[in-house]
């Protein structure tokens, strides 16, 4: 079996709605996603022989998936009051709404899948949240 990893990183903010504890209020991290590639065999021709993907096509993917992130709120659909998100963005700010609780467990999930509905052969997508703490998603 042979095995790619790359990383990519972005920023943004979050809060847990229904979190007891500091979580429940607006915070910012530097989200690092690893991106971990498996594959039994290499490529036998062409331009890519002897290799699982190009780098250079799997980093701008993942780069791609995970910039659109970058420098915003992420909040989970109908965590906010309508009148307080509509305000926020009035005044301009990036608000973007996932249907699930932005987690490091959930963010490496759907990382994993929207990766792997690229073609890609996903091993594991670990997420850090911090640089000391993580989660993953495997299958």
């Amino acid at each position: 079996m042979y095995g790619l990893r790359i990383e990519h990183s972005f920023d943004s903010a979050h809060f847990l709605k229904g979190y007891e504890g500091k979580c429940a209020n607006i915070h910012g991290h530097r989200w690092r996603v690893e991106v971990y590639i498996k594959k039994e065999t290499l490529i036998n021709e062409g331009q890519q022989r002897a290799m699982i993907v190009d780098f250079k096509d799997l980093k701008k993917d993942v780069k791609e998936i995970i910039d659109y992130y970058d420098h915003s709120l992420i909040i989970e659909k109908n965590s906010l009051k309508s009148k307080t998100k509509e305000c926020l963005l009035e005044e301009g700010f990036r608000v973007i709404e996932v249907e699930f609780r932005p987690t490091a467990e959930s963010f490496s999930e759907y990382f994993y899948k929207v990766i792997q509905k690229k073609g890609y052969d996903v091993e594991k997508v670990v997420v850090f949240e911090t640089p000391n703490n993580c989660a993953l998603y495997y299958e």
